[in-house]
């Protein structure tokens, strides 16, 4: 449902100096349109899921009734899953998700989500016996169950709940508890804290050894992590009437810069005997340990270690049974950090393991034995190579997915056992791809700055076997916004990648406000040739230049460029972003004396950051659930590229932004959720006290019990009206 704009808090001062570009054609669009893309009648990526046997693949019905099961080959129908008016002992409503036993032969169906952070969520869970229909619950004792696992063989099943581990078997129907420590802001056993789920993208810390004999899982002691409360109010969006009179609390353990962190162990559980051990990986000199993997050969997993500062990683082998480790691998980045892809999409393959590594400058793929020897580098050159699909081994072939044709670009392409390179995409655009098992087929997924989303199936060497919808209408849509334009900027010898949105109905020798839009946070891209209807094209039909630009620090474009920002975060950007501004402010058509600059979370730090800089050439900025302090915010991410305040203290003071509010310039707008678990509001209104202080008075705009995302009852269009109505008053 699309906000009514007729109740919006803010009259559009911006649209009484624009007529001229409101009365264009683009007024067909609003601004929900581009808020709300998902909004219009469009074919998203298809949920598909490759099935076990590599030559078929599963897809749920649009009704969430059905799951279908159908042919890579010729993409028809053979066969129904799981039909949830068709089954026996049990019925549900609606499958939110699924997943396939390894075996193939049972289904695990989640319904009535409740979400518990940015990534994680519990539900209802059943297993369905697809030769008998038979749809059971997966506990009889646990309304509710978090990350459950399927074992390799089917036949049993791990999840949490109140962060303690259970195994139900499901030939028996009998249940176990696995682990009985688990207590609220204390032990978390099988899935992660809040900090390794928000920053190592983790939701699930369990894995099954392959022989089925035995679970492996970490616990996490949040004992000495300090607590952090945030306040819930009744609100309007969703009402909490139990906060009525009083508000409620939202208490968690959250660390931050320089503070500890859960104290982290490996554990195994023995199915047979029913023992757990704590597994020692070599002196116990690491800090976090980000992922564990299972390995082909039974007997042995993967751990991965990191230190505190996220500049040396170690991979250990582990023998579950007898505890024993050993360190099989070891990548540093002494005056940098370990890139978190190297750790999260590390490859297992029969005989050996591939991960990434930027030791050559560029993002490349190495392929290792388990004894931990080197076997080959499988990609080279002065690009980053993005994903690693796969090993076709029938063929001898490798996936990847890469910048080598530019780094707003992304190409799938194949590598055959002499090194050839092949592109299976466009050269010009953005693609990924899933792969089947065994690597035969895989779904594209490609759009660019002017084509909507395609999504194909193929075979492995790029032939279409089917494209799923139509997105010709979906593109119809937005045809009469302004389009983005790929350009670049030199700043003092370096090249930054930039990207134009011209104002609507351009009248000759006028001159426009320009607003700059950034990310800027490491490794990130903004400036990406893909399909974006968003709300920088609806500004420009209401007469704004818009600029979209990625400084150093930001990612694709190899190690020396993403470095530039190591221990000093904030300085670096600015002094591109600002640069940058000033030379795409001389085009003849941008007016210089209006000039603003937004961005969210990162990019809202980026935004002060360049606000409160001397040079500052910003006439209004609007910095969304922005950092100001890195001090406030927590260990991993902060650490990651600023070391500990204690190692790094006068970095911490020069890139605060709550430190240069003398050298504030412009009007600004902040605006952020009273239960932001993220990024909290306290950056926000540290900030405004320290400006208060010194006869300041920003303007602000609060969205009670709203988190970082601010996606609650539609309210983030209220976000970009508010930032419209903002830079039409004070540009």
């Amino acid at each position: 449902m699309k906000t009514n704009l007729q109740h919006r808090l803010y009259t559009a001062m911006a649209g009484c100096m624009m007529v001229s570009a409101m009365l264009s054609e683009s007024s067909a669009i609003e601004l929900s349109d581009c808020v709300y893309p998902g909004n219009q009648p469009s074919y998203s990526a298809p949920d598909i899921q490759f099935l076990p046997d590599g030559e078929t693949y599963a897809m749920l019905s649009p009704d969430g009734k059905r799951i279908i099961k159908y042919d890579c080959k010729t993409a028809s129908e053979i066969d129904v899953i799981l039909d949830i008016d068709n089954t026996r002992e049990n019925k549900i409503d609606r499958i939110e998700s699924y997943s396939l036993s390894p075996d193939g032969s049972k289904v695990l169906v989640k319904t009535d989500s409740r979400p518990i952070y940015h990534r994680s969520s519990s539900g209802r869970y059943f297993y369905y016996e697809i030769r008998s229909r038979l749809l059971k619950k997966l506990s009889d004792n646990h309304a509710y169950q978090q990350s459950p696992i399927f074992s390799p063989d089917g036949r049993m099943v791990a999840f949490v709940d109140s962060n303690n581990i259970y195994i139900k078997k499901l030939d028996y129907g009998t249940e176990v508890a696995v682990t009985t420590d688990g207590e609220k802001n204390k032990i978390i056993n099988g899935v992660p804290d809040w900090t390794y789920e928000e920053e190592f993208g983790e939701t699930c810390s369990m894995i099954w050894t392959p022989d089925n004999s035995t679970l492996c899982y970490l616990k996490y002691d949040e004992t000495d992590v300090p607590l952090y409360n945030l306040p819930i109010y009744e609100g309007a969006c969703s009402p909490n009437k139990e906060y009525a009179l009083y508000p409620g609390t939202l208490s968690y353990k959250y660390p931050v810069a320089g503070q500890p962190n859960s104290r982290l162990t490996l554990h195994s559980y023995d199915i047979e005997t029913r023992k757990n051990k704590s597994i020692t990986l070599g002196n116990g000199a690491y800090e976090y340990i980000p992922r564990i993997y299972p390995t082909p050969a039974g007997d042995k997993i993967l751990a991965v270690t990191l230190n505190r500062e996220q500049n040396r990683m170690e991979i250990y082998s582990v023998n579950p049974k007898s505890t024993i480790s050993s360190s099989i691998y070891v990548d540093q980045a002494p005056n940098a950090w370990i890139e978190p892809d190297a750790y999260e999409t590390l490859m297992i393959m029969p005989q050996s393991f591939i991960i990434s590594s930027s030791r050559s400058g560029y993002k490349h793929y190495y392929e290792y034995s388990y004894a931990g020897a080197l076997i080959r580098q499988i990609t080279s050159g002065d690009y980053d190579v993005t994903a690693l699909s796969g090993y076709n081994a029938a063929n001898q072939v490798y996936y990847m997915q890469s910048c080598r044709n530019g780094a707003v670009n992304r190409t799938i392409s194949s590598i055959d056992k002499k090194g050839q390179i092949k592109d299976l995409s466009p050269a010009q655009g953005y693609a990924s791809a899933i792969f089947s098992p065994g690597m035969k087929y895989y779904l594209e997924s490609y759009s660019s700055l002017s084509q909507a989303p395609s999504y194909t199936l193929k075979t492995a060497k790029g032939k279409a076997i089917k494209t799923f919808g139509d997105n010709t209408s979906y593109a119809q849509h937005y045809a009469s916004l302004p389009q983005q334009e790929l350009s670049t900027v030199e700043v003092d010898g370096t090249t930054l990648n930039i990207m134009i949105v011209k104002p609507a109905n351009m009248a000759s020798g006028k001159k426009y406000p320009l607003i700059i839009n950034q990310y800027s946070g490491p490794g990130s891209q903004e400036v990406l040739n893909r399909w974006t209807p968003d709300w920088t094209r609806y500004f420009a039909s209401q007469g704004y230049a818009v600029a979209t630009i990625d400084p150093r620090g930001t990612g694709g474009r190899g190690r020396a460029f993403m470095d530039a920002v190591y221990c000093k975060l904030g300085l670096t950007e600015a002094a591109d972003l600002i640069a940058a501004t000033r030379k795409i402010a001389a085009y003849d058509w941008v007016d210089p004396d209006r000039i603003g600059i937004y961005g969210w979370s990162y990019g809202g730090y980026q935004a002060l950051m360049c606000a409160t800089s001397s040079n500052s050439p910003f006439k209004a900025t609007v910095a969304v659930a922005p950092v100001t302090d890195w001090r406030y915010y927590d260990t991993a991410y902060t650490e990651r590229y600023m070391r500990t305040p204690q190692q790094n203290e006068s970095g911490y003071n020069t890139s605060a932004p709550i430190n240069r509010i003398d050298n504030l310039s412009g009007n600004l707008l902040m605006m952020w959720g009273t239960l932001d678990d993220n990024v909290h509001p306290a950056n926000s209104l540290e900030f405004i006290s320290r400006m208060q202080m010194k006869g300041m008075y920003p303007q602000i705009l609060v969205f009670p019990n709203q988190n970082h995302s601010i996606n609650g009852c539609e309210l983030r269009e209220s976000v970009y009206q508010r930032m419209l109505d903002f830079f039409g008053t004070n540009m």
